[in-house]
Protein backbone atom coordinates (compact mmCIF):
# COMPACT_ATOMS: atom_id res chain seq x y z
CA UNK A 1 0.00 0.00 0.00
CA UNK A 2 1.41 3.40 -1.33
CA UNK A 3 1.90 6.12 1.61
CA UNK A 4 2.07 8.49 -1.08
CA UNK A 5 -2.40 9.46 -1.15
CA UNK A 6 -2.94 8.59 2.66
CA UNK A 7 -2.35 11.08 4.68
CA UNK A 8 -4.96 10.71 7.33
CA UNK A 9 -2.58 9.58 9.90
CA UNK A 10 0.12 11.65 9.03
CA UNK A 11 -0.45 14.68 9.80
CA UNK A 12 -3.36 14.67 13.03
CA UNK A 13 -3.72 18.76 13.41
CA UNK A 14 -4.64 18.41 9.61
CA UNK A 15 -8.36 18.32 9.80
CA UNK A 16 -8.59 18.47 5.98
CA UNK A 17 -9.29 14.96 5.64
CA UNK A 18 -11.25 13.59 8.86
CA UNK A 19 -14.13 15.48 8.96
CA UNK A 20 -13.73 17.41 12.74
CA UNK A 21 -14.01 20.87 13.28
CA UNK A 22 -10.68 22.95 13.21
CA UNK A 23 -10.84 24.16 16.53
CA UNK A 24 -10.71 20.71 18.06
CA UNK A 25 -6.84 21.38 17.44
CA UNK A 26 -6.96 25.15 16.61
CA UNK A 27 -9.21 26.02 19.83
CA UNK A 28 -8.40 26.78 23.44
CA UNK A 29 -5.66 24.95 24.65
CA UNK A 30 -5.01 23.70 28.54
CA UNK A 31 -0.98 23.44 29.44
CA UNK A 32 -1.55 21.49 32.68
CA UNK A 33 1.10 22.40 35.52
CA UNK A 34 3.22 18.98 35.30
CA UNK A 35 3.58 19.79 31.59
CA UNK A 36 5.09 23.39 31.51
CA UNK A 37 8.86 23.37 29.95
CA UNK A 38 12.23 24.49 31.53
CA UNK A 39 13.48 24.73 28.22
CA UNK A 40 13.87 28.69 28.48
CA UNK A 41 15.93 31.29 28.72
CA UNK A 42 17.04 31.38 32.40
CA UNK A 43 18.63 33.46 35.60
CA UNK A 44 21.19 32.64 38.43
CA UNK A 45 18.92 32.05 41.55
CA UNK A 46 15.22 31.39 39.59
CA UNK A 47 13.87 28.49 37.74
CA UNK A 48 11.68 29.63 34.68
CA UNK A 49 9.36 27.03 33.24
CA UNK A 50 7.44 27.81 30.21
CA UNK A 51 3.36 27.45 29.69
CA UNK A 52 3.08 29.60 27.03
CA UNK A 53 4.97 30.48 23.77
CA UNK A 54 5.09 30.14 19.98
CA UNK A 55 6.85 26.57 20.14
CA UNK A 56 4.44 25.14 22.41
CA UNK A 57 0.81 26.20 21.53
CA UNK A 58 1.42 28.71 18.43
CA UNK A 59 1.45 31.90 20.14
CA UNK A 60 1.85 35.02 18.46
CA UNK A 61 2.40 38.64 21.25
CA UNK A 62 2.53 36.63 24.63
CA UNK A 63 4.84 34.26 27.05
CA UNK A 64 3.73 32.97 29.82
CA UNK A 65 5.04 30.72 32.30
CA UNK A 66 5.84 29.93 35.77
CA UNK A 67 9.24 31.25 38.32
CA UNK A 68 10.37 29.57 41.39
CA UNK A 69 12.67 31.40 43.70
CA UNK A 70 14.35 29.51 46.80
CA UNK A 71 13.64 30.77 49.91
CA UNK A 72 15.89 33.85 50.96
CA UNK A 73 17.45 33.71 47.13
CA UNK A 74 18.24 36.42 45.22
CA UNK A 75 18.46 36.21 41.65
CA UNK A 76 21.38 37.57 39.11
CA UNK A 77 20.70 40.94 37.83
CA UNK A 78 18.63 40.99 34.17
CA UNK A 79 16.45 43.10 32.08
CA UNK A 80 14.46 41.54 29.17
CA UNK A 81 15.29 43.84 26.17
CA UNK A 82 12.10 45.68 24.96
CA UNK A 83 9.66 43.33 26.56
CA UNK A 84 7.22 44.20 28.87
CA UNK A 85 6.75 41.58 31.70
CA UNK A 86 3.88 41.25 34.35
CA UNK A 87 4.69 38.77 37.48
CA UNK A 88 1.90 37.85 39.83
CA UNK A 89 2.68 36.45 42.97
CA UNK A 90 1.13 33.00 43.57
CA UNK A 91 2.82 32.41 46.97
CA UNK A 92 5.96 33.60 49.11
CA UNK A 93 6.87 37.00 49.46
CA UNK A 94 8.87 39.03 46.57
CA UNK A 95 11.18 42.31 46.96
CA UNK A 96 11.78 43.79 43.67
CA UNK A 97 15.32 45.81 43.57
CA UNK A 98 15.59 47.60 40.22
CA UNK A 99 17.56 50.46 39.10
CA UNK A 100 21.17 51.18 37.49
CA UNK A 101 22.84 49.90 41.01
CA UNK A 102 19.38 48.50 41.77
CA UNK A 103 19.04 51.54 44.51
CA UNK A 104 15.49 51.10 44.48
CA UNK A 105 13.06 48.16 45.92
CA UNK A 106 9.73 47.31 46.35
CA UNK A 107 7.80 44.23 47.87
CA UNK A 108 4.79 42.15 46.49
CA UNK A 109 2.58 39.65 48.68
CA UNK A 110 0.22 37.12 47.54
CA UNK A 111 -2.36 38.63 44.80
CA UNK A 112 -0.45 41.34 43.74
CA UNK A 113 0.82 42.08 40.32
CA UNK A 114 4.16 43.43 39.39
CA UNK A 115 5.16 44.80 36.15
CA UNK A 116 8.81 45.44 34.80
CA UNK A 117 8.70 48.03 31.76
CA UNK A 118 11.09 47.36 29.00
CA UNK A 119 15.09 47.52 29.50
CA UNK A 120 14.56 48.05 33.58
CA UNK A 121 17.75 46.77 35.08
CA UNK A 122 16.35 44.48 37.67
CA UNK A 123 16.76 41.33 40.58
CA UNK A 124 14.25 38.91 42.32
CA UNK A 125 14.83 38.54 45.50
CA UNK A 126 12.58 35.62 48.00
CA UNK A 127 12.17 38.19 51.10
CA UNK A 128 10.98 34.31 52.73
CA UNK A 129 13.45 32.63 54.60
CA UNK A 130 11.07 29.91 54.73
CA UNK A 131 9.12 29.46 51.97
CA UNK A 132 10.00 29.53 47.54
CA UNK A 133 8.13 32.35 46.29
CA UNK A 134 6.11 30.81 43.13
CA UNK A 135 5.07 33.68 40.63
CA UNK A 136 3.16 33.11 37.59
CA UNK A 137 5.01 35.45 34.47
CA UNK A 138 3.35 36.83 31.24
CA UNK A 139 5.71 38.76 28.52
CA UNK A 140 4.75 40.98 26.01
CA UNK A 141 6.06 38.57 23.00
CA UNK A 142 6.47 34.89 22.21
CA UNK A 143 9.99 34.81 22.98
CA UNK A 144 11.92 35.23 26.60
CA UNK A 145 14.44 37.35 25.69
CA UNK A 146 16.72 37.53 29.33
CA UNK A 147 19.82 40.14 29.26
CA UNK A 148 21.91 38.95 32.16
CA UNK A 149 23.99 41.43 33.85
CA UNK A 150 26.98 41.07 35.71
CA UNK A 151 28.93 44.38 35.76
CA UNK A 152 25.97 45.94 37.82
CA UNK A 153 27.59 47.72 41.70
CA UNK A 154 26.40 46.28 44.95
CA UNK A 155 23.36 48.17 46.02
CA UNK A 156 24.46 50.29 49.62
CA UNK A 157 21.47 51.83 50.92
CA UNK A 158 18.03 50.51 49.32
CA UNK A 159 15.55 53.83 48.41
CA UNK A 160 12.10 52.26 49.44
CA UNK A 161 9.75 53.33 46.68
CA UNK A 162 5.59 53.14 47.74
CA UNK A 163 2.48 52.55 45.88
CA UNK A 164 1.10 56.00 45.92
CA UNK A 165 -1.79 57.13 44.65
CA UNK A 166 -5.24 58.41 45.78
CA UNK A 167 -5.99 55.37 47.83
CA UNK A 168 -2.18 54.47 49.19
CA UNK A 169 -0.53 58.32 50.22
CA UNK A 170 2.74 58.21 50.92
CA UNK A 171 3.69 57.35 53.97
CA UNK A 172 5.77 60.61 54.45
CA UNK A 173 3.33 63.03 53.41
Amino acid sequence: MSHDHDHSHDHPHDNSHDGEPRWKHDGVRVITGDKLDPNTAQTPGMFRQAAINHARVGAQKIWAGTVAIEPNAKTGVHHHGALESVIYVVSGKARMRWGERLEFVAEAGPGDFIYVPPFVPHQEINADPDNPLQCVLVRSDNEAVVVNITDVDPVEKPEEVYWVDPIHKHPHG
